[in-house]
């Protein structure tokens, strides 16, 4: 059970990151995040993503417009700002780095 909880909280730590690259080259509104989101095993309940895309928007790095649906009312679209982007840049070269030491260590090649 001690693995599953680790994995949720693995999951919890890189959800923000993961949305960041998913906002990366386009626009998204929520419902496609938490579809993308979902078929990659990294979201539980759709109920997790609103939060995070409002606490990301105060935040400053991401920010909303506003579209037409060609399906029911008007979607709120997010997109990633100057600072969304180099948040990005600098959890990558940090998750980078994490994950060659844990790969190293998990397969016994650290020392």
């Amino acid at each position: 059970m001690a693995a599953v909880q680790a994995v949720t909280q693995l999951r919890r730590g890189v959800l923000e990151h993961c949305v960041l690259a998913l906002l990366q080259d386009d626009l998204r509104y929520g419902y496609d995040l938490v579809t993308e989101l979902s078929e990659a095993g990294l979201l539980a309940s759709e109920g997790t993503i609103y939060p995070l895309l409002s606490r990301l928007r105060k935040e400053g790095l991401v920010e909303t417009t506003w579209a037409e649906s060609p399906s029911g009312p008007p979607r709120r679209y997010y997109s990633l700002t100057t600072a969304g982007h180099h948040a990005l840049a600098e959890f990558r070269d940090a998750w980078s780095a994490l994950k060659l030491s844990v790969d190293d260590i998990l397969s016994g090649r650290q020392g």
